[in-house]
């Protein structure tokens, strides 16, 4: 089997270093080659032709950014960003994956980061992931450059009218993981204004990239876009995603729906889970409810959906595998028999407004 070859880009040299061992390590990867800028990034990929890059976002002459926009133009590959703990490297890593990046990895501890060790089965994990991307799901999100100011803004208040009331007859779940920031912002960003029902949204996240993809999402769509708070009413037409590090449920209270978060244990290796959130939206009987699982590694969201399935009065849909960039969840789904829809990320919007007319 021919190994997986690897193009390392990061302004420091421990750290190009230290990643390409990582790499050396792994039998089924090797270091296709290193650069230290995003210029030379760009240049490297061309002539290479990687498999895999690692691209940091911090670097002199060519920023990560700018240069996974070149590459995604002129030859594209299956790219993992490095970013860092800092709000600002949150704000970089959506912008990154809306620009067509694979996945990320969170560096330990500040720019150089001498933990790394701590995510290197992490890091190895990606890539061997990402070099299973079909380059037909890379397709970045350009429209994102053009909303990057309006992102840093506080989420819009609730609208009068039709879309801000509490009284609603349907609800959608969806899950999501690797390669989810993308798919939300083609999903989300297809839902008309007026949009009358809720949205939960559980994508694998840790805490401060979810504020930021929240805020991104509700920039570029017609709908109102927030992370949940544990306390808050739920209103249709509002798209509400759940806090990295917290499962996100619902609750019925006097007539009104709530928003209940906790810190239970993880699920499936995750907080939050998609399993949790599907599972307290199946008790919701009063209400239509639509389940939508899209890309994603591993398997989280399938038992959810399969007793969502069997518990009637829902519609299951799921992302069809050309346009996945991790075809793992859907998947799962799939094989348990439960999915009414299967269906190419661009259609799922189409198919929630058929559902729900």
């Amino acid at each position: 089997m021919a190994k997986i070859r690897v193009l390392v880009v990061d302004d420091s040299l421990f750290m190009r270093k230290l990643i390409a061992r990582f790499i050396e390590e792994d039998p089924l990867l090797q270091v296709a080659g290193m650069a230290c800028n995003g210029e030379e990034a760009v240049h490297m990929a061309s002539k290479l032709r990687p498999d895999v890059i690692t691209m940091d976002v911090e670097m002199p002459v060519m920023n990560g950014l700018d240069a996974l926009e070149q590459i995604m133009k002129k030859c594209p590959a299956p790219v993992v960003m490095l970013s860092s703990l800092t709000q600002e490297g949150a704000n970089e890593t959506i912008l990154a994956l809306e620009l067509g990046a694979v996945d990320f990895i969170q560096k330990p501890s500040g720019s150089t980061s001498a933990d790394l060790y701590r995510v290197k089965g992490e890091i190895l994990l990606k890539i061997k992931s990402a070099a299973e991307t079909p380059l037909a799901a890379l397709k970045p999100r350009l429209r994102y450059r053009q909303v990057a100011q309006r992102a840093a803004s506080i989420s819009r208040p609730l609208a009068n009218g039709a879309a801000a009331r509490k009284s609603f007859s349907q609800m959608i779940a969806i899950g999501t993981s690797t390669g989810g920031p993308r798919a939300l912002s083609e999903v989300i960003g297809a839902l008309p204004a007026g949009f009358p029902y809720p949205v939960l949204v559980v994508q694998h996240m840790p805490p401060t990239f979810t504020k930021s993809l929240a805020q991104r999402l509700d920039a570029s769509s017609s709908v109102r876009v927030v992370e949940a708070a544990d306390g808050e009413t739920i209103y249709g037409g509002t798209v509400y995603i759940a806090p990295g590090n917290y499962h996100m449920t619902v609750q019925e209270a006097g007539g009104e729906y709530k928003i209940k978060l906790n810190q239970d244990p993880q699920r499936n290796g995750h907080r939050p889970s998609v399993d949790v959130l599907y599972e307290s939206v199946v008790r919701l009987n009063r209400l239509k409810r639509h389940y939508v699982i899209m890309t994603g590694m591993g398997s989280d969201g399938a038992k959810g959906m399969l007793l969502a399935k069997e518990s009637g009065s829902a519609s299951t849909i799921a992302e069809a595998k050309d346009s996945c960039v991790v075809f793992g969840m859907p998947r799962a789904a799939i094989e348990y028999n439960c999915v009414d829809h299967v269906v190419p990320l661009g259609r799922i919007a189409a198919t929630i407004l058929e559902v729900t007319g």
